[in-house]
C-alpha cells in the first residue's frame, strides 16, 4: 500500500487490517460497486437550501476572505466542521 505519510487512528486501524488480510471480496462486486455508487450519488447531492442572516460585518470578512483565495464568497461558508471551528456567541 502506497504510504501517504499522515493517518488518523481510524486510517491506522483499517491498514492495519489490510496488511493482515482481513479484507475478503464480496461475492457480487459489481452489484456492491452500483450500491457503493449510488450512495456517493445521494450523499454529495446537493437538493436543499438554507437561509441565514449574518452581519454586514460578517459578509464583508467573508467576502474579503474569498478574494484572498480566490474563491466565490460562498465558498467560505462550506467548510467543513472538522477543518475550522465554528465560532460561538459569548
Amino acid at each position: 500500500m502506497k504510504k501517504r505519510g499522515f493517518y488518523d487512528a481510524e486510517e491506522k486501524t483499517l491498514i492495519a487490517a489490510y496488511e493482515r488480510g482481513e479484507f475478503k471480496p464480496v461475492k457480487d462486486q459489481k452489484g456492491a460497486k452500483e450500491t457503493a455508487v449510488q450512495a456517493a450519488r445521494r450523499y454529495m447531492r446537493k437538493d436543499a437550501r438554507i437561509n441565514i442572516r449574518l452581519s454586514a460585518a460578517d459578509l464583508e470578512m467573508l467576502k474579503r476572505r474569498a478574494v484572498e483565495e480566490g474563491l466565490p464568497y460562498q465558498s467560505p461558508l462550506n467548510i467543513s466542521p472538522q477543518k475550522e471551528k465554528p465560532t460561538t456567541l459569548a
